[in-house]
Parts: structure tokens; sequence; C-alpha cells
């Protein structure tokens, strides 16, 4: 077989654009570290720590809110702070999009946290890696494991409200729309279960769940893997003409702890939302033989959270010279 040299130009022009693209790859990865900040701000996660265990004093709910914020943010663009950017002439805020509009909370705690680490070391810390930071000690504060954040995220200097809407899973979801939407950024099925175990605190609101207590999928009944007796109590706290607003716990057993008796209730019919349940009760899924899993060894979730929490962070940060570190994280500097 002949090659004209037009394609064999080609050729080599596709290889050595893969071989770039696999290298600027591994050095995005690689631009994160755990030291990122040991010599330019070497407090920067006692003083975090500081705010936080301030506001967990007056807020039992806020570790679990944090969290949520990271999680929010890395699915949409990647882990670069975008969630926390209000709106401006330039930018329509993720904070406005279905997910997050009217629940997401904690941005003046990030605001605090952001002011205690400008005070100490100004232009150092990004907001985003706040927001990993945070959900890292919200998690060890409350009970649960601990574990190195990769360091040296930059922020966005826009964002994403269309891919807010778009790629952060929702309650309703069935599993397998969910578990694609996780692939999309590069977790898997291991990682889909348990960063769903931080629902083992928490609160979620009526609106998000209140279908399947009186009307699941148009059926006009409940939902049929909701432990009756559950559903009963969760009928108290959201009646069906009530408010939509109204909170229940996500995790009835221990609410305000990180455990893994989210995972218990779930094998006994007890998850809050759809998408709780349906790890469980989704026939044949391959998520099912991980719930048990967890349920019955809490040091298997833990050291899984942490890995998978370690590994959502990885979503395509922003690093070296691209973006630039907020001195405001509602906003993008000069602006």
């Amino acid at each position: 077989m002949q090659y004209s040299s037009t394609t064999m130009l080609s050729s080599s022009s596709l290889l050595l654009s893969a071989i770039c693209l696999t290298l600027l790859t591994v050095e995005t990865k690689s631009q994160l570290s755990s030291t990122f900040y040991d010599t330019r701000c070497p407090n920067a996660s006692t003083i975090l720590r500081g705010v936080l265990q301030q506001a967990l004093q007056s807020d039992v709910r806020i570790g679990a809110s944090l969290i949520r914020l990271h999680f929010h943010d890395c699915f949409v663009n990647g882990c670069d702070g975008s969630i926390l950017l209000d709106n401006s002439a330039n930018i329509q805020s993720e904070k406005d999009a279905g997910p997050n509009t009217n629940s997401t909370r904690g941005f003046d705690v990030v605001d605090n946290i952001k002011t205690a680490l400008e005070n100490s070391c100004p232009g150092i810390v990004s907001c985003a890696d706040i927001l990993a930071l945070a959900a890292e000690a919200s998690v060890s504060l409350q009970g649960g494991p601990s574990w190195t954040v990769q360091l040296g995220r930059r922020d966005s200097l826009t964002a994403n409200q269309a891919g807010a809407n778009s790629s952060i899973p929702s309650p309703f979801e069935s599993l397998t729309n969910i578990t694609a939407k996780f692939t999309a950024v590069g977790l898997n099925t291991n990682d889909l279960v348990a960063l769903s175990g931080a629902h083992t605190f928490g609160r979620a609101q009526c609106r998000l769940f209140s279908n399947r207590l009186y009307n699941f999928s148009g059926t006009g009944n409940p939902d049929p893997t909701l432990n009756s007796s559950y559903r009963a109590t969760l009928q108290q706290t959201c009646p069906q003409s009530g408010s939509g607003f109204n909170v229940a716990n996500l995790d009835p057993t221990t609410p305000d702890s990180f455990d893994n008796n989210y995972f218990t209730n779930l094998v006994n019919n007890q998850g809050l939302l759809q998408s709780d349940q349906e790890l469980f009760s989704t026939n044949g899924a391959p998520t099912i033989s991980i719930v048990n899993t967890f349920s019955s060894n809490q040091t298997a979730f833990f050291q899984s959270f942490a890995q998978s929490m370690i590994n959502m962070g990885n979503i395509s940060p922003l690093t070296g010279s691209s973006g630039e570190i907020r001195s405001d994280c509602k906003k993008v500097n000069g602006s």
C-alpha cells in the first residue's frame, strides 16, 4: 500500500497532536500538589478550619452545604470556582441554575474563609481550592475520613449556567442517566456510590422528594421502594399541600454525623431522594453490591469516599497561567 506525502504528513501531525494532548493532560494533573501552598501560605488549612469550626457552632448543616458546593462546582467546567460567581454584565451565574437556585448555601462562609486567607496571604489561595479544602474539613470535622487535598487550582473567568442545568445530576433522574453524568467527567460507578454517601449528613427540601410520597412517576401512588413507616414520618414534614421548602434530614438516623448509615438506610428502603434509593433498588444494577459493602463496612466506605473526593477534585482544574486567583470569590478581578 502506498501513501502520498500529504497523507504521511497528515498522519505525523495527528500523532504529534495526540502526544501533545497526552502530555498536556499529564501536566495538568501533575500541577496539582498537596504542598502547593506550603511556602506561600503554610497556614491556609488551619485558617480555613478555624473559620469553618466557628460556622459549625451556629449552623450544623454548613459542612454538608460546603461539600455540595464543591460537587456542583466540579461537575460544571471542572473544579474552577465558577459556582461562586454572581451575575454581572458578562456572567450568567450558576447560582441561578435549576440545581442551585434557592438551595445551594454556604457562600457567606466561603467569603469569610477567603477574607481570612487574604488577610494572611493576599492573592495566593484560589476560591476553587477553598471549596476543595472546605469539603475535606467539613467531612473530617463531622466524624468522617481525612484525605490529602491536592491543591493548585485557579479560578475561572466565567460561569456556565447552561452547563449547570445540564451536567449536575438531578434527584429525579434514573440511575442510568446519573451514571452517564459521572462517566462524562471521568468518574466511575464506585465513585458514584461513594460520593452519594455524602448524603449521610445535611438536609433536602420537600420539593426534591415529595413526588415519592404522593404521586410517584404520575401513578397517583407513593414510590413502592419507600419504606412505609418512613414515608409516614416524611409526610408529617412534607404535607401534600405544604411548602416545598421545608427540609428533612438526608439521613434520619444520624443526621449530622458523617458515617455509613446512609447505606444502611438504603438497604432498609429509607433513602430520602429517588436518586439515593435507586442505588440499591434498581434491578440488576452494579451499584447494589457496592451499597451492601459500604453498609456493612464503614472503613471501606471511608477509604473509597476519600479517594473519590480526590478523583472529583481532579476534574479539569485550571492550572499554571490559566484563569486567575480571585480576590473576591463572587466576582472576577477588576470587575
